[in-house]
């Protein structure tokens, strides 16, 4: 399978102007004739929380009318990072993501709110696990503060995932701890870890992206360059995951009925 990264800058309220961007950068994603093309958290609006009742996607209309086309007219499957929703309950930090026929695989709504970046104050937590089939490989997705839990994590991949997509918006000041949390997962999951952060200038944080895509055994097999927009592509040998798995059996080995 091969994976494009888009590690993208995000103008702060500004849906229209991200919207267009990130169909330009889609497009010179296509070069790469990748199977996934995958993009960062909250893409849509950054984190102009404060104006979320004027820019965030009504219950996500334009955003799965724009990609759904996107995904259909390049048979291309998106994770498509996540961007601020407007639904009947309250603001949300969804992610979608469209096989390639243009269809939505899953609706996952974050679910671990981060406090420091007063999503807790603006956003409703989702409570909903994300799990997908893309081109027949089972998948999961995450996005940001919730790789801080690693029995969230847990819990999607035991479905037999063998890949954990993590879209973000992970400030520079703790990138390290970025990548040492997604190595974790991919180690202890056995599982390719495929992670898209922003770059650039929020409103209180700098972003450095630091994009990332970790084999099975925690090596890091792709690191997109630090504060540069553009597209990144590795490809992944889904094999190993079965190699590694039977090596090692801790899905098997696991005593679930201990932890609580």
């Amino acid at each position: 399978m091969k994976v494009s990264l888009i590690q993208m800058s995000i103008q702060e309220a500004k849906p229209k102007q991200n919207i267009q961007n990130v169909l330009a950068l889609l497009q010179k994603a296509l070069l790469d004739e990748p199977d996934v093309i995958v993009l960062p958290e909250m893409w849509n609006t950054g984190y102009a929380l404060d104006q979320l009742s004027s820019v965030a996607d009504e219950d996500g209309q334009e955003t799965k009318a724009v990609l759904a086309a996107f995904a259909k007219q390049h048979r291309v499957n998106l994770v498509a990072g996540s961007v601020a929703t407007k639904k009947e309950t309250g603001f949300f930090n969804t992610t979608y993501v469209f096989n390639r026929d243009g269809k939505i695989l899953t609706e996952y709504d974050k679910v671990h709110l981060f406090g420091l970046m007063s999503e807790d104050e603006y956003l409703q937590s989702g409570s909903k696990e994300s799990t997908f089939d893309l081109d027949g490989v089972k998948a999961a997705s995450v996005i940001c503060y919730d790789i801080r839990f690693p029995e969230w994590v847990r819990t999607l991949m035991a479905s037999g995932a063998k890949l954990l997509f993590a879209v973000a918006e992970w400030p520079e000041a703790r990138v390290e701890q970025w990548e040492i949390l997604l190595r974790a997962r991919a180690v202890e999951n056995q599982a390719f870890v495929v992670a898209v952060n922003r770059v650039g200038d929020g409103l209180a944080d700098h972003f450095s992206g630091h994009s990332l895509v970790i084999d099975p055994l925690g090596k890091v097999i792709l690191q997109a360059p630090d504060n540069q927009e553009g597209i990144f592509t590795a490809d992944l040998d889904l094999t190993e995951v079965e190699k590694i798995r039977g090596h090692i059996p801790v899905f098997e080995d696991r005593k679930p009925d201990l932890y609580h």
